[in-house]
């Protein structure tokens, strides 16, 4: 019987094409909207942890409830025994300390004279290291764009814009403006390397990188940092792991009574993305459930409008003797195979889609030039095992709800009618 229900629908294209059409479409959009949205998260996130949190993040308790003001006067002092310690006790990450601060890059004249300033966001990090993570993470040899990379004290890397801007080159000599942990203003005078774009809004308009050692002394924070940040080896967020970190953590080395005790969060808890975060795990449920709804209508009125045509098939099948249920069952049969030919086209066309954007991506810079989120300008899909599974159950629910829905018209036919149907 399945046999011969397969060879219908095969021989009769108009019962079956339409509906396998809608069901690829439909299952197409799923897929490529799964990957699209898993490409565009993994984005944020990443993005987030290279140049602001890390996977997680050590600061002081005060610090961490005044983090968005950079409150260095809060910082973490003796960095080094807080940092063997958390490379002896926590081996899944690499860790490395981290000083955020602003201040004005002033840009002397012939005579030193100040000829330009602008406000600029700073990092100091370990750059002059041979071995230091921070090359990797902060993607720092790719983004060069001019100059060379910092190889001694006093050389620093500025945004390639920010550069065209104060219309600056390597090898000029600048003065950044700042205060001290202490609150006391400070003047600190480098050479910038070379300009950098690293594809991030925020670090792209005004950011310039320094090694620590330089910020340290400029700032007045010997052996201190305002973060440690860790970074699990495969670069990837395991929130649940870090969790079990950040609470150990929390447990041995953190006391609520000393707000200068180091404290530890996540990316999520430090990053506020939170609610970013909550929102795009429900996402893809939300988008398989409007597809279902919204298919199975769609499928409902074909299989109405399916039912109409073959009234008289329909009527032929009842008037020689068929059981309405054995009708039924038949036409729900076809949905599954109906259902299984769309899932599997719309998969293989949203995967083909979704792959093209995770190899070439999607240049999204003119609508995150003025935002202050840490996301890439150009956004990938990201095609992953469960992307190729994931538009089967809407496929197949979807076409099985319509035919169910549309098909219980078969119980209401009256066998009066029948043969005036079919001298019709």
């Amino acid at each position: 019987m399945i046999e011969f229900l397969f060879k219908g629908l095969v021989r009769d294209r108009s019962r079956s094409l339409f509906p396998v059409l809608i069901v690829a479409a439909g299952v197409m959009l799923t897929v490529f909207l799964q990957s699209w949205l898993n490409g565009a998260l993994s984005s944020l996130i990443q993005s987030t942890a290279h140049y602001r949190t890390g996977h997680v993040c050590v600061m002081t308790r005060a610090y961490n409830e005044k983090a968005d003001q950079l409150p260095n006067d809060l910082a973490l002092l003796g960095i080094d025994t807080l940092l063997t310690t958390l490379r002896g006790q926590y081996p899944d990450l690499f860790w490395t300390p981290r000083i955020t601060f602003g201040g004005l890059l002033d840009i002397p004249d012939e005579k030193g004279e100040t000829k330009e300033q602008a406000p600029v966001s700073g990092m100091g990090v370990d750059l002059l290291a041979s071995d230091s993570p921070e090359w990797k993470v902060l993607n720092i040899r790719p983004a060069l764009v001019q100059g060379h990379l910092p190889k001694q004290q006093g050389e620093i890397l500025i945004a390639e814009a920010l550069a065209g801007k104060l219309h600056i080159q390597p090898g000029q000599k600048v003065t950044l403006i700042s205060s001290t942990m202490y609150g006391s203003m400070t003047y600190y005078n480098f050479t910038i390397a070379g300009t950098v774009r690293f594809g991030v809004a925020p670090m792209d308009r005004s950011a310039i990188i320094a090694d620590l050692n330089d910020i340290q002394q400029a700032l007045d924070m010997q052996h201190g940092a305002g973060e440690i940040v860790g970074f699990f080896h495969d670069d990837l967020y395991h929130e649940d792991r870090a969790n079990v970190i950040t609470e150990d953590f929390n447990t041995r080395s953190s006391k609520s009574s000393d707000k200068f005790s180091p404290i530890m969060g996540t990316l999520r808890t430090v990053s506020g993305l939170a609610d970013y975060l909550d929102f795009a795990s429900s996402f893809s449920g939300i988008i398989l459930t409007v597809f279902v709804v919204v298919m199975s209508i769609v499928l409902w009125n074909a299989g109405l409008t399916g039912s109409l045509r073959r009234y008289g098939e329909i009527g032929l099948r009842l008037a020689i003797g068929e059981e309405t249920g054995h009708v039924y069952r038949s036409m729900m049969v076809e949905s599954l195979f109906i259902g299984i030919a769309g899932s599997i086209a719309g998969t293989a066309i949203g995967v083909a889609i979704a792959y093209y954007l995770q190899v070439h991506g999607f240049d999204i810079g003119s609508m995150t030039k003025n935002s202050t989120m840490m996301i890439s300008d150009v956004i990938r899909a990201q095609v992953e095992p469960s992307t190729f599974a994931i538009g089967f159950l809407p496929g197949i629910l979807a076409t099985f709800l319509g035919a169910a829905i549309s098909g219980i018209g078969i119980y209401k036919r009256q066998t009066s009618q029948l043969f005036k149907e079919l001298e019709t």
